[in-house]
């Protein structure tokens, strides 16, 4: 590996911060197995994990004067086999890290391993480039079919498109369980309403009370309300005109997993009259 210059106090401090997160990071015992398992010196285990990673790294690129011994760490402690049951965790940690990662011009990738980029200059620009609000997703647990529909707006950290995807994939689970054509609030209101027979092409609940009934048209308005108040109205306006903030768009996609969840577990009835 070709020498790599020694991290800033600051990044090291951040990257560190991240490795061994107060919640979900790496444990002392690990870290402490990590440092040995790369012949790297362990002066202070009895610090706080991050501060104690920070020293171990630190004394090891002053005495090397360079940084491959902390590149080093990074790859063995974001393997992705070693997130084989917790892929989520994975890209949060992975996108904390190259919003740090970004001012060093280095990348950390899906699969693990580190690639050279152009240095960020800016916050916004790491921001940007380490896929922040696809982190803040992952720390809800949003659906991921809405990331799926969205990844590479999320990417890019555009709300405006990376909303209307997500729009879209309702649609699309709703013509997916039902077999019908249409879009938007009114393909919801076709498969979800009670119609004649009070059956409706997807069942929330058994319908057998007027309570569960409700239930029924409640999330079918909710979900003719989410259409409306995005989708329709953008598709008349051009995106300029449509003031998404970052918050706007947590709530939406949010809302949108929401409804991915309910139409997951909605029962298939035989088809409505």
């Amino acid at each position: 590996m070709p020498a790599h210059s020694t991290f800033p106090a600051a990044t090291l401090e951040s990257i560190c911060r991240v490795l061994a997160d107060t919640s979900s990071g790496l444990t002392g015992t690990e870290i402490g197995r990590l440092l040995q398992q790369l012949g790297i010196g362990d002066p202070f285990p009895g610090l706080t994990k991050w501060r104690r990673l920070m020293s171990a790294l630190d004394q090891r690129q002053t005495d090397d004067r360079c940084g491959n011994k902390v590149i080093e760490f990074i790859l063995e402690a974001m393997r992705p086999v070693r997130f084989a049951h917790h892929g989520e965790l994975f890209e949060e940690r992975c996108a904390a890290l190259n919003g740090v990662l970004v001012f060093s011009g280095l990348e950390l990738l899906s699969d693990g391993n580190l690639a050279r980029a152009t240095a960020a200059r800016t916050l916004d620009e790491a921001r940007q480039r380490a896929g922040r609000l696809r982190a803040e997703l992952m720390k809800r647990k949003v659906h991921p079919e809405v990331l799926a529909f969205c990844r590479a707006e999320l990417l890019q950290n555009n709300h405006f498109h990376a909303v209307l995807e997500a729009t879209k994939s309702v649609s699309q689970k709703i013509r997916d369980r039902t077999g019908l054509t249409g879009d938007a609030g009114e393909l919801a209101e076709k498969a979800l309403a009670l119609g004649k027979t009070g059956m409706p092409f997807l069942a929330f609940n058994t319908l057998q009370t007027d309570s569960e009934k409700s239930e029924q048209k409640g999330l079918m308005n909710l979900m003719v309300g989410f259409f409306g108040t995005f989708r329709n109205t953008t598709a008349h306006a051009p995106k300029v005109t449509w003031a998404m903030s970052e918050q706007d768009a947590l709530d939406l996609l949010t809302m949108a997993s929401f409804l991915h969840h309910r139409l997951d577990a909605a029962a298939r009835t035989p088809r409505a009259i």
